[in-house]
């Protein structure tokens, strides 16, 4: 049991991939839909590439969604609408008006005769706006056509009128002047007029409710297809065109074969095959990793950062796809490769774009031309992002990426529809959003250097700023090392610019590897102003000590600090495990009866594990030679840098580095053009 536990202890790293490669898997197929896949591609105006083929079960042909939008506005456009008559509002109206009447009596100007024959036109008056009823002003705009036939609700009953037989106000106004009696109005005429005006009240109102309902069922009873294919039917030939009525027929058995593979007793067949496939390419990601950047796959928090990316991606793009599809190419998938890239390298980006696009091609509609589009928008992101600390070159890359998304699908549109004039320009303000979202890089840059503890060229940037706390705190405690770490930053960034090494890296990596001298600058020459050296009162080992404990303690600032772990590797590694062969001689002179322990006067290492290391350890220590050049020349300065890249070579300090024999030919030719602009001789000037 103990052996058991040791093992899997030893091999944490190990276990760790292999529960974030489960944990991943099951994640990505538990988002992706659980349909069926139909077993043949077509698209509209394409040929059909496979044999003839025949229905191989009876089905039903689906309606278009066009052709259902049409039937549905139809049938909107010609339903019945329904109006409510309240049967009360007359009474009310007749009760308030012989009450009004009759206080008319009192008046000695009116005769009985003409109040009841007031009270009779009145009550005629009321009978006929009430006969078909009183609109509201509010339901006027209901009905567009005055003459359609609409449905009046009178309690239980239900009576088909014609819209335009409903009175309105101005028709009730009518028929009160018509039936009350010859212009001039007698007094009593005028009273009842009055009375009419202030308690005739609209009893008709548009009843929505049951409008709707009645619509609702017109629409449930729309039959969703247009007829039927036999078993054995011929639906298409081999080398016909994909259009009109087979492009309908075969999107219907589409359709209907997914719906009988997507059964129960296949669930499990299918979740079993779509974990295959993503399996397979989570794999294929690994392995890259573990084959061609192993530094990165050794790291459990770098493969996470790289698997969580991918989740992450689906997880938006599928979400997008279940709330509408026609959002699908909204989702910036280029924010992928532009973080990849920004915080690891171009290949890597591409490579892991490339996959999860093809993972996305199970989940969206017509996946040939959705993979095609953003793996071209992929590679086109890979060749133009750089340096993102620039943002003229995240714009402008940006819209490059936007306009070849647009290129591309007015490609696809006019192969698929033969002209130009049936091309969505909708999609074209997608691609836009798309874009203004890629923006959002940015952020989540800022965001996973907080979360991962990544670094990227923004961060590079900041941290090589000389104004910085520890960058300052150098150049006024050692300033001869700050000069010295300056003219190294340059040169690295010339080589790496050279050689297509990340030059932003180099140069900050650069700025900092000599911090350590710091704790003690005056044991290091390009600090000893004063021409005071303290080693001459120390031991050739206490002074070695010195000079290597320089590494440690630059090691232990920069933790301090809160340096990134990136920058860290440059302290590391710029000295390797090389030798500090003046005080190792002069151990060797002081004592020659004595084996001197040549460990004690070499760096601990390690030795440079990337071209950038590589870099600074030739420009570091080119540098600082070439400051024991009493005249520099140009034969000088050539013999004086072969001289220190074969030494290092020769002490196999870039075997783990993956630099070149020719890349290293390339930087001592930079460094041999900077050195010989730095000490160029100048016209002496007379006195």
């Amino acid at each position: 049991m103990n052996n058991f536990i040791n093992k899997i202890y030893k091999n944490n790293t190990i276990v760790y991939k292999v529960l974030l490669f489960l944990i991943t898997a099951v994640a990505i197929v538990y988002l992706f839909p659980k349909g069926g896949q139909f077993k043949y591609n077509f698209n509209n105006g394409k040929l059909w590439q496979y044999d003839n083929l025949y229905a191989p079960f009876d089905f039903a042909i689906q309606k278009t969604n066009e052709e259902l939008l049409a039937e549905k506005a139809s049938i909107g456009n010609t339903a019945k609408k329904y109006f409510k008559y309240n049967l009360q509002i007359p009474k009310d109206v007749k009760t308030v008006f012989e009450i009004k009447i009759n206080t008319l009596t009192e008046s000695d100007s009116l005769s009985e005769y003409e109040i009841k024959d007031l009270y009779k036109k009145g009550s005629l008056i009321i009978d006929k706006v009430y006969k078909t009823g009183f609109l509201e002003n509010s339901s006027q705009n209901k009905i567009n056509n005055a003459t359609e036939i609409v449905e009046l609700r009178k309690g239980n009953e239900v009576e088909e009128v014609s819209f335009q037989k409903i009175l309105i106000a101005k028709d009730v106004f009518k028929i009160i002047t018509e039936n009350i009696g010859n212009q001039p109005f007698s007094f009593g005429e005028n009273e009842v007029l009055t009375i009419l005006s202030e308690i005739l009240k609209p009893n008709v109102s548009f009843d929505d409710n049951y409008t709707q309902k009645a619509l609702g069922e017109s629409l449930s009873n729309i039959s969703y297809t247009k007829g039927k294919v036999s078993n054995g039917e011929l639906i298409i030939l081999k080398g016909d065109i994909v259009e009109g009525k087979k492009l309908n027929i075969l999107n219907s058995l589409k359709s209907e074969s997914e719906s009988k593979i997507w059964t129960e007793s296949n669930y499990n067949w299918i979740v079993f095959g779509y974990a295959i496939l993503v399996s397979l390419a989570l794999l294929m990601l690994l392995l890259f990793l573990r084959k061609y950047r192993p530094e990165i796959f050794e790291n459990n928090n770098k493969v996470t950062f790289i698997f969580f990316n991918v989740f992450f991606m689906v997880l938006v793009q599928t979400l997008v796809i279940k709330y509408n599809s026609a959002y699908l190419y909204v989702v910036p998938l280029s924010i992928l490769p532009i973080v990849l890239k920004a915080f690891f390298d171009a290949r890597l980006g591409l490579f892991t774009h490339v996959l999860t696009v093809l993972l996305l091609g199970f989940i969206v509609p017509n996946s040939f031309e959705f993979i095609y589009l953003h793996i071209i928008a992929g590679m086109v992101t890979i060749l133009t992002v750089s340096e993102l600390y620039k943002r003229a070159s995240l714009f402008i890359s940006i819209g490059q990426i936007t306009l070849i998304y647009m290129i591309t699908y007015f490609a696809f549109s006019i192969i698929k529809e033969g002209n130009a004039s049936q091309v969505n320009w909708d999609y074209f303000l997608l691609f836009s959003a798309n874009g203004l979202l890629s923006f959002l890089a940015v952020f989540f840059i800022y965001f996973y250097e907080k979360v991962f503890g990544l670094v990227s060229d923004v961060t590079l940037l900041e941290l090589s700023n000389t104004n910085s706390k520890l960058l300052r705190e150098l150049n006024e405690k050692a300033p001869g090392t700050f000069q010295h770490s300056m003219q190294v930053a340059n040169l690295a960034e010339a080589a790496a610019n050279e050689i297509g090494a990340n030059s932003m890296l180099v140069r900050t990596g650069a700025l900092y590897h000599d911090i350590g001298k710091m704790v003690n600058p005056q044991y290091f020459i390009e600090n000893q102003a004063t021409g005071v050296n303290p080693h001459n009162d120390l031991s050739a080992q206490d002074s070695a000590h010195i000079i290597l404990n320089h590494v440690i303690n630059g090691i232990e600032l920069a933790k301090k600090n809160k340096l990134p772990d990136r920058i860290i590797d440059f302290i590391r590694t710029h000295h390797g495990t090389s030798l500090v062969y003046y005080f190792y001689k002069k151990e060797q002179d002081a004592n020659p009866d004595i084996d001197v322990n040549i460990k004690k006067f070499m760096y601990q290492g390690p030795i440079p594990f990337s071209k950038e290391t590589a870099i600074l350890m030739i420009c570091d220590a080119a540098e600082a030679a070439s400051k024991s050049l009493k005249n520099p020349t140009s034969n000088s300065i050539d013999e004086l840098i072969n001289k220190i890249v074969e030494k290092q070579k020769a002490d196999n300090q870039f075997v783990n580095s993956d630099i070149t024999f020719r890349e290293i030919e390339t930087i001592k030719k930079v460094i041999k053009k900077k050195l010989m602009n730095i000490y160029h001789l100048r016209v002496e000037y007379p006195e």
